[in-house]
């Protein structure tokens, strides 16, 4: 829910961010939070909804279209990834994100 709906972030290492998805992956890391990770933005809950029932319902036809692209755009910076390092492939895939970011605040979800 950090990032805007459909952008993604590759990132070495960081919190769980109350995903517990996350928080058993470090869990069962022993607590080591230095793994990468590929971010995939929903958005945030519109007015007063609950932050839950927001992550629970299904997307919108906007929202899941930029859902799909973002999963196809994964697939190619987990592509650079192997190819890069995480380093390289962290700069400039999440530099290409920051300007979707920007085209997409104009845009409606």
């Amino acid at each position: 829910m950090d990032l805007p709906c459909g952008v993604l972030r590759l990132q070495d290492k960081g919190g769980h961010g109350s995903h517990n998805g996350l928080k058993s992956v470090i869990y069962h890391f022993r607590g080591n939070r230095e793994f990468a990770r590929l971010r995939i933005g929903i958005g945030k809950p519109p007015g007063q909804m609950d932050p839950k029932a927001f992550l629970l319902q299904k997307f919108n036809a906007s929202a899941r279209e930029r859902i799909d692209t973002a999963l196809q755009e994964g697939v190619e910076g987990l592509k650079l990834l192997l190819l890069k390092g995480l380093t390289e492939s962290a700069r400039r895939f999440n530099t290409e994100q920051k300007y979707k970011h920007i085209r997409l605040q104009t845009m409606p979800t």
